[in-house]
């Protein structure tokens, strides 16, 4: 069993930057890729970013890519998500999620992922 906790959400007016990161225990986290995903209110959750077990291939939403950066350090079993130049369209809960089946390949699709964090709140003012 794979617990994930995120951290590093909270207020920011639009143009700022946050670090999301996600620890992870009870697991092999080399064994995993890592996925980040966000819930807006009344919106399903989406695909944000994807990173694989090295942290050698990565995937992102396309609307996403150049403002958002997945990494992860295999000797902290933690996944970060790096945002940049924050919108108020970026308010959502954030949340981490952890792919046993296929760790060589940062996948999209929210069914691939077994585990799951608890989100932590990111909100842009504008």
């Amino acid at each position: 069993q794979v617990h994930l906790v995120e951290s590093g959400g909270g207020l920011v007016q639009a143009g700022g930057s946050l670090r999301l990161s996600c620890a992870a225990s009870g697991g092999t986290f080399r064994s995993y890729a890592m996925g980040w995903f966000r819930q807006a209110p009344g919106k399903e959750r989406e695909f944000v970013a994807a990173i694989n077990w090295s942290g050698g291939g990565t995937a992102y939403a396309d609307s996403l890519k150049g403002r958002f950066t997945i990494s992860r350090d295999n000797t902290k079993n933690t996944v970060y998500l790096q945002m940049n130049s924050l919108k108020p369209e970026d308010t959502a809960v954030y949340s981490c999620a952890a792919d046993r089946t296929i760790p060589s390949q940062p996948r999209s699709r929210i069914g691939a992922y077994e585990y799951w964090g608890q989100g932590t709140q990111v909100t842009v003012s504008s």
